[in-house]
């Protein structure tokens, strides 16, 4: 089991619910159209690490690609929330990593498949340490950013997500059960790329955290 320790309370990690197409300009330089709600899919635990671990390059795929993410940690159960009970509910803020392979996924959607193989396999999911939400207030005027080898890839605001935290816990609670320890990604913004093995990614959120891992 996965576990996030915030203050002097542990949790466990549930499920990972992913946002995709947050950012307007990550949207169309996939060549996708903007969502008019937020996209959902899945990640389990199990492809969970941390911050100073290696990512595995699968050896089915020649295209993986970065995306760096703000995540939330749910702090109580939640269903039918109301925004206000949505703000309240993200107990914790971190830096993440939504690893893609972006080969596999593009000949899953020709094939009219879902893409989950794209984006579940071992070491998937990245984040840093978590910030507690009672510590920081987002303002959106914060920096995403993200380098691989010391070369800046992704550089961006929060203010530029489509779909706010709170908008985006409100909708998913209203589809399905948040609990205690699932974790939200929030969608990349653009400048996503291909890295190989061997390299150094590091990401960081302005205030929030940072993190590092390496391909291997």
């Amino acid at each position: 089991m996965k576990k996030i320790k915030l203050y002097d309370k542990e949790f466990t990690v549930g499920k990972i619910v992913c946002v995709g197409r947050n950012y307007v300009a990550h949207a169309k330089e996939l060549g996708n159209e903007v969502p008019e709600f937020p996209l959902i899919f899945l990640k389990p635990p199990s492809v969970l690490i941390r911050s100073g671990e290696n990512i595995v390059h699968p050896e089915y795929s020649t295209d993986m690609h970065h995306e760096v993410e703000l995540v939330l940690l749910i702090g109580k159960t939640l269903k039918n929330a109301g925004a206000q009970s949505a703000a309240n509910s993200i107990a914790g803020y971190a830096v993440g990593l939504d690893m893609t392979l972006r080969d596999v996924q593009s000949e899953l959607k020709k094939k009219g498949h879902p893409w989950t193989l794209a984006k579940v396999f071992d070491t998937s999911a990245a984040v840093s340490e978590f910030l507690p939400a009672g510590k920081y207030r987002i303002t959106g005027s914060e920096k995403i950013t993200l380098s691989v080898n010391g070369e800046t890839r992704q550089n961006s605001v929060l203010k530029k997500m489509i779909f706010p935290p709170e908008k985006i816990v409100e909708y998913i609670s209203k589809k399905m059960t948040l609990e205690e320890g699932d974790l939200i990604f929030t969608g990349t913004p653009e400048g996503v790329s291909k890295v190989n093995r061997g390299d150094k990614i590091e990401a960081e959120i302005e205030n929030i955290g940072k993190l590092t891992n390496t391909v291997i």
